[in-house]
């Protein structure tokens, strides 16, 4: 009997995946250049760490090997030198692997694995911004030896900020179109959690049935469905606390207006310097419908009292005076600040964690409407 070109090409196919090992997955590497290199290390990814699992000598060839099982789907890197390269492996994977030690630009190539080569485009976005960051830098520190730091600062910042929102919106982009990859995880953790919540809220909803057995997936979605009650969009809780002229003060005395709950304290230097921009926009939109409800977490009623005096803030006060621990901030999950929350007529979040300019655009156009 006579057997086809094609029939025999699927039976060799059919036979190497057959030998795969399914209990665990091969890395094949070579590099070029390694020099005082003598090791590669494997490095795993878990929720709160990144940890070295195994290591191997640098054959004269360049060539190295490494055979190892995952319970799940991760995150691995190996290191070589100074350069760190970004995988990712289940258990199956037959992973090939080259690069030029020499690069400083670390690129490599990989192929086995489809995830790894995700993990790889997202790192090509990270790198883009990333240059024009350090050349960013570099530009302002050479202008800024000749003494005019402050008026370089404000030149800078905005095109730093243009840049980082930039960044965040190219790696949203990238997370949105890769919801069933384990590359789009890693992507959305590298976004500003406070900043971005809203969006990491939507997309731990859309994962939240993938990637069961990943336990840096499942605590972030876990922290996802806390932080959702208090994310835009979601009704504001109620909270009674004690104004600084000691009688009780609720959000609901501020129903039916636009009222900014802004969680600060004396001794936080972000929000003392946040303050002048606050007290600016306050001037600004306070005859329109702006209020503000300003949430200490001092626990010295004389250091809130003189910080409030010394940046002239005019708006009404409040604190348990008890800094993270109290329970207006623990029902608002306050875990660092300047922290605030927008809330409209209605009582709905439309706002959270805006400072500087976006504080200033959001309530532009708030207050801009007909």
């Amino acid at each position: 009997m006579k057997i086809s070109k094609l029939y025999s090409a699927a039976l060799l196919v059919a036979a190497l995946s057959a030998c795969k090992n399914k209990d665990g997955f091969k890395i094949s590497g070579e590099v070029t250049n390694f020099a005082k290199a003598k090791k590669v290390y494997l490095l795993a990814a878990d929720s709160a760490s990144v940890n070295v699992v195994d290591s191997t000598a640098i054959a004269p060839d360049g060539k190295f090997e490494f055979k190892k099982s995952t319970p799940f789907p991760n995150l691995f890197k190996l290191r070589a030198g100074e350069a760190i390269f970004d995988l990712i492996a289940k258990n199956g994977d037959d992973i090939t692997f080259k690069t030029d030690l020499a690069d400083s630009s670390h690129t490599y190539q990989v192929s086995g694995s489809d995830e790894s080569q995700k993990i790889q485009d997202f790192n090509k976005i990270s790198n883009i911004y990333s240059d024009k960051n350090t050349k960013l830098v570099a530009d302002y520190q050479a202008k800024a030896t000749k003494g005019n730091q402050d008026s370089l600062l404000k030149i800078y910042t905005p095109i730093f900020q243009t840049n980082l929102n930039d960044y965040s919106q190219a790696i949203l982009k990238f997370v949105n179109e890769n919801k069933t990859s384990l590359a789009g995880f890693y992507a959305a953790t590298s976004l500003d959690a406070m900043r971005y919540e809203a969006d990491l809220v939507k997309y731990a909803d859309d994962i939240k049935d993938n990637f069961k057995d990943n336990p840096g997936v499942r605590t972030f979605v876990k922290q996802m469905e806390l932080a959702k009650p208090l994310s835009v969009g979601h009704k504001a809780p109620d909270f009674e606390t004690t104004g600084i002229d000691g009688k009780p003060v609720k959000l609901a005395d501020f129903k039916g207006k636009y009222v900014l709950v802004d969680f600060w304290a004396s001794w936080c230097a972000p929000c003392r310097a946040e303050n002048p921009n606050v007290v600016r926009l306050y001037k600004q939109y306070h005859d329109k419908g702006l209020n503000i409800l300003g949430v200490s977490l001092d626990t010295d009623k004389k250091d809130w009292q003189k910080a409030i005096d010394a940046d002239k803030l005019t708006w009404q006060h409040a604190s348990d005076l008890k800094r993270f621990e109290g329970p207006t901030e623990m029902l608002y999950h306050i875990e660092a600040i300047p922290s605030n929350f927008f809330i409209d007529p209605q009582g709905v979040i439309v706002a959270k964690n805006v400072t500087g300019i976006d504080l200033e655009e959001i309530l532009k156009k708030t207050f801009s409407k007909p």
